[in-house]
């Protein structure tokens, strides 16, 4: 899939957050890169055979205090590639985005990945 493509899955993930969510964002940029540089594996400790889908660095929303302001905006970086390996088909790319995408939103808002991992739990039941 081309880049730009990509890039429209992802705009399109960040539109359909739920609105309540979205209008605590603030100080966030979202980009879309091909993989996974090699600090990211050696900072997760994650082994170099892993697709590491997406990462959020930054002060998640919980921790940040009256004194959180002038800093650079945290970074949610999507990794394109790893997401093309594990999808058959562009419907499942688009899938695998906006769980990224939502994955990586629980980060910004101080969710650490067992918290994550039950809320999916919980939603999936709920369906």
């Amino acid at each position: 899939m081309k880049k730009e493509n990509f890039e429209k899955l992802v705009e399109e993930a960040l539109v359909h957050l739920p609105k309540k969510f979205k209008k605590l964002i603030d100080n966030l940029v979202v980009i879309v890169e091909e993989e996974a540089p090699p600090e990211v594996y050696r900072q997760t400790g994650s082994p170099p055979f892993a697709r590491i889908l997406g990462t959020y660095h930054g002060v998640p929303f919980t921790h940040r205090g009256p004194y959180y302001g002038n800093i650079p905006p945290d970074v949610i970086s999507i990794y394109q590639k790893p997401i093309e390996e594990i999808c058959s088909t562009e419907e499942e790319i688009k899938e695998q985005v906006l769980k990224t995408v939502r994955h990586e939103i629980w980060h910004y808002f101080g969710r650490t990945d067992k918290e994550i991992d039950e809320l999916e739990e919980e939603n999936s039941q709920e369906e």
